[in-house]
């Protein structure tokens, strides 16, 4: 029963893939395949061209014929490759143009150099280069910055944590390597039965950055659909199974799965090769390392997963990580765990607010990895 809704949910993130698929196909791809035309960009650059050359040959003071880099440069963001060498034919002739009536005499800014030439080509190279990039990818200028940025955010809204009752404190930081917009570490979060029950996963996709946040978002939503909708223990081997469809060059994922009682504190943690947790006890002032046993996601099918079962009293307070924040290529992990844990007991007297942020920047700033930490406190 359990393996028919897993199927049935993954047809349905499949059905919804394709939907979105065909969407941008008909907004963006489209555009470059005839059923969009870009003809009212391209009349208006290709006026501008005479313009600019009547412009050097009357008016030589306020003119250059360096100026005609503009059409070329806007024209490799707004055209079709085609439409392109179009424009660059008729930038070439107003080049010689420009060359004939002017003279090889003539001083000031209105002279056509050698020089020049070289610009105006250099500009016309690059703008092919990106028209050609942007015909390959299929996202055109005007709309590529706005796709990005609901990327971005859809990543964002999706790893926003539930709200908790009282008695309960979490927060979540997250920080891109070299400051980038898209993260290989995520996490999807769900209250489940009835409220009673808080689920999160942190997950930290192979790679980092840019190159492993269209695999983050794709599995960031997977994941999503599948938590709550199976029991705990089917989470980690749908999610192992679903990497292990994608038969990606760099298909593994390391990910810890909480389920948290919010009524009784008792908690389980399910690993797939992720770090420990950190549970610091409040009676003790000590921090405990909990972690489950089981291998990477996307590794091999079949896969088990042992869980680690503890409790959180009022005061304690539990913290999940990835690698980026606890190890470098100068620090290994455990050195990293115990600088953690040690900048951690400065804010058990101070309160736990915005720790996760400041945790980060005192223990991981610069390090050129995706880092996150998430953190739950239980006060009453």
């Amino acid at each position: 029963m359990a393996g028919a809704h897993v199927e049935s949910l993954l047809a349905r993130t499949r059905m919804l893939s394709h939907r979105a698929r065909t969407a941008l196909r008909k907004s963006a791809v489209d555009y470059f395949r005839g059923d969009a035309s870009d003809w009212l960009a391209f009349v208006g650059l290709l006026l501008a061209i005479p313009a600019i050359a009547c412009g050097t040959l009357m008016l030589p003071v306020w003119f250059s014929p360096s100026a005609l880099v503009l059409p070329i440069v806007a024209g490799g963001l707004l055209l079709r490759p085609a439409s392109l060498l179009t424009l660059y034919a008729a930038s070439a002739g107003a080049l010689i143009v420009e060359a004939l009536v002017l003279g090889p005499y003539t001083q000031g800014p209105a002279r056509v150099t050698p020089g020049t030439v070289l610009v105006v080509a250099a500009c016309g190279f690059f703008g092919l280069v990106i028209a050609q990039f942007r015909s390959r990818v299929g996202v055109p200028w005007r709309r590529g910055g706005t796709m990005l940025f609901d990327l971005r955010e859809r990543i964002r809204v999706q790893s926003k944590l539930p709200a908790l009752p009282r008695g309960w404190h979490r927060e979540m930081a997250l920080r891109p390597a070299g400051g980038q917009s898209f993260s290989g570490d995520f996490v999807v979060a769900a209250r489940t039965n009835g409220g009673r029950t808080l689920e999160i996963v942190l997950t930290d996709v192979s790679g980092k950055g840019m190159e492993a946040g269209s695999r983050a978002l794709l599995l960031s939503g997977a994941f999503g659909g599948l938590l709550g909708a199976l029991p705990p223990h089917g989470f980690l081997p749908a999610a192992n199974g679903y990497l292990l469809r994608q038969d990606w060059d760099e298909g593994f994922a390391t990910s810890i799965h909480l389920v948290l009682d919010l009524e009784t504190g008792d908690y389980e943690l399910l690993s797939a090769g992720h770090l420990p947790a950190l549970q610091l006890s409040a009676g003790t002032g000590r921090w405990q390392e909990m972690s489950g046993e089981g291998p990477l996601l996307g590794v091999y099918d079949g896969a088990e997963f042992t869980p680690a079962r503890g409790s959180l009293r009022p005061g304690d307070v539990l913290m999940l990580f990835t690698d980026g924040l606890v190890e470098t290529a100068e620090r290994e992990i455990s050195e990293g765990i115990d600088r953690l844990t040690g900048e951690a007991d400065r804010y058990v007297g101070a309160g736990w607010e915005g720790a996760t942020w400041h945790l980060i920047e005192k223990v991981a700033k610069d390090v050129n990895d995706d880092r996150a930490l998430l953190l739950i406190r239980r006060s009453v």
